[in-house]
């Protein structure tokens, strides 16, 4: 996922990027020509990639965010005015409006 702020004095940006058909594809494919010591994994991985094709873009954005606060080393309340100054932080182009929709829809979404 990709943040674009400030795009607009009122207006942010934030895309939600799905490619779970295209590795699902690409898993299906390798599963087809695998050794059998290769299949116990790409069928684990093909699995993976079915549970979370079918996420909703709030959890795809929630877990986007929980991703960018850990890479800063954030480990409070994703609820905190702490979380979107460490989101902005992580994501500095990400304007105060989208950190804190972001922060909202973490917050709203729950591992």
């Amino acid at each position: 996922m990709m943040g674009i702020g400030k795009t607009s004095s009122r207006h942010s940006v934030v895309l939600t990027i799905r490619d779970a058909d295209v590795m699902g594809a690409a898993l299906r494919e390798a599963l087809a020509e695998a050794t059998p010591e290769e299949r116990p994994g790409l069928e684990r991985a093909a699995a993976l990639i079915a549970s979370t094709a079918t996420d909703t873009d709030a959890r795809l954005r929630a877990r986007w965010v929980r991703g960018r606060l850990a890479a800063v080393g954030f480990t409070g309340d994703v609820a905190s005015v702490a979380a979107v100054k460490a989101l902005r932080q992580a994501e500095p182009t990400l304007s105060l409006l989208a950190a804190v929709e972001l922060q909202k829809t973490a917050a709203a979404h729950p591992h």
